[in-house]
């Protein structure tokens, strides 16, 4: 049997589910920071598996959907400077910036590839060496090792002509900022499985310690998340306040070390945008002075400057991702945004709840 049989199993499944009905009766709104929480809770349908009064929401756990508007669009200017090579994880294609996309870009002619590694734009940039190479660093701390790994890479081999757009960001700053303020009441956080396998669940200390709020660490599987709602509703039941771990297979409360190593060697802590939330002190980082050679934004800052602010959207992403309204809510939803022509990330990414929501709940 493999792993993932064994925590899809049925029965398993129904005793959980039967587990968690002894709470019928609670209110509670649990949000699943993860995207790749919120396409299997669709996916598997596990919301009809819960009592009334406790829903689940979605979150600013899509590392594409939180890219800010005005970081697309900058990194989309670099494309139209000659001799410049994009390169970006698949996810970032269909992403619309305030005039075109990289998927149109590549269309008019721009030199724009999609790699399944940071290496593989190293290796691009080895290959090519009268072209600049440019990777899209996205995402959050699951990322951040590899990109931080080929950074050092260029640099130790003096691969001059390789640099990254970083727009990473870290999670529990945002978090921190998520909770503490008034626009929604959050009963717990389902906390991403792969984020923390970085980072450990110790990071998030501070969220049950200072904050108040109950959280689980969760896996995958329709098992990982079942059990990890379980946790948030007993703890809640009980008025107490904890980070649990229900993904102990893969997570400890100390972060990996190797990857804590080259994250702090290669990157230093900033203040970064997200969409919907703004600028969060402290929940970026950017490239540390050893490695700024690497660094697009200093590199190409010349064409940056002129690239001008994203005007206003009707896109509600933002709302979305903070849990302010469900995807249906939003007046482009199933109509004017499809996952063929989106208007917002959250439409296109595969962790995003737009999409998630029209591809298994038919809203």
């Amino acid at each position: 049997m493999r792993l993932s049989d064994e925590f899809r199993d049925p029965a398993l499944v129904r005793d959980i589910a039967h587990r968690i009905q002894r709470f019928a009766g609670m209110q509670a709104t649990i949000m699943e920071v993860c995207g790749t929480h919120t396409m299997a809770v669709a996916r598997f349908g596990l919301k009809s598996l819960l009592p009334a009064g406790v829903s689940l929401i979605s979150g600013p756990g899509c590392p594409v959907c939180v890219t800010d508007q005005r970081d697309i669009d900058r990194y989309l200017a670099l494309g139209m400077q000659p001799g410049v090579t994009l390169a970006c994880f698949g996810d970032m294609m269909r992403v619309p910036g305030s005039v075109t996309s990289l998927e149109r870009l590549r269309a008019q002619g721009a030199d724009v590839r999609v790699v399944y590694s940071p290496m593989d734009a190293v290796e691009i940039a080895r290959a090519e060496s009268q072209r600049e190479v440019v990777f899209f660093g996205v995402g959050f701390e699951t990322t951040m090792p590899a990109v931080a790994l080929a950074i050092k890479v260029a640099s130790d081999e003096r691969i001059g002509n390789f640099s990254v757009y970083c727009a990473h960001k870290t999670l529990p700053a945002a978090l921190g900022v998520l909770l503490s303020s008034d626009e929604i009441n959050i009963s717990g956080l389902l906390l991403p499985g792969h984020v923390t396998t970085i980072i450990g669940s110790g990071a998030y200390d501070f969220i049950a310690d200072k904050i108040g709020v109950t959280c689980a660490v969760a896996g995958f599987e329709p098992v990982d998340i079942l059990l990890a709602v379980e946790a948030i509703l007993t703890r809640l039941e009980q008025a107490t306040a904890a980070i649990d771990n229900a993904y102990p297979r893969a997570v400890r409360v100390e972060p990996n070390s190797r990857a804590a190593e080259l994250i702090g060697e290669v990157f230093v802590t900033c203040d970064a945008l997200w969409r919907g939330l703004g600028c969060i002190p402290g929940s970026g980082v950017a490239l540390a002075p050893k490695y700024a050679a690497h660094d697009a934004c200093e590199r190409f800052a010349a064409g940056l400057a002129d690239v001008p602010p994203p005007k206003p959207t009707t896109c509600r992403c933002g709302e979305v991702l903070r849990g302010l309204i469900r995807p249906f809510e939003c007046p482009h939803f199933g109509r004017t945004c499809t996952p063929t022509a989106p208007v917002g990330p959250c439409m296109v990414s595969s962790e995003g709840a737009c999409a998630a929501a029209h591809r298994y709940e038919g809203a």
